[in-house]
């Protein structure tokens, strides 16, 4: 299946359609990870998933990736976290869910701009950092 097309530049597109898309792409990547890993129940699958997609988890493998972004995607990354929303989560403060936020945008760019190879790169640390951040808590 071919990616649909957004019908903008994609430097305009709206870093809240960045952050929306990022976090299907973010969860679909995790989803397959977990699902690889184990043969257990949905349930089970699910409960794992969970503890990749909280946004104290992804805010902690942003930190993590950080280091290795380009000079672009730093910008993305700042420009998405630095976006006001008017929305938060309950269980997480304001300053974890920008970070959060910052790295789904950045997922979003990378999808819709058919960076594959980079997201795949990106995604592979993102789920190690995951991992690690799982057998810490």
């Amino acid at each position: 299946m071919s990616t649909p097309k957004l019908p903008f530049d994609i430097r305009e597109i709206p870093v809240s359609v960045l952050a929306y898309i990022g976090d299907a792409v973010y969860e679909l990547f995790v989803r397959l990870h977990v699902a690889s890993a184990s043969c257990a129940g949905s349930g089970e699958l699910h409960r794992k998933s969970i503890s990749f997609v909280s946004a104290r988890s992804q805010a902690e493998v942003m930190r993590r990736l950080l280091p290795v972004l380009t000079e672009t995607e730093a910008a993305i990354y700042r420009r998405v976290r630095n976006h006001q929303t008017g929305s938060m989560p309950k269980n997480a403060d304001p300053v974890t869910y920008h970070i959060a936020t910052g790295l789904e945008g950045l997922v979003g760019y990378l999808y819709l701009n058919d960076e594959r190879a980079r997201l795949d790169e990106l995604m592979n640390l993102a789920l190690d950092a995951g991992e690690e951040n799982c057998l810490e808590t």
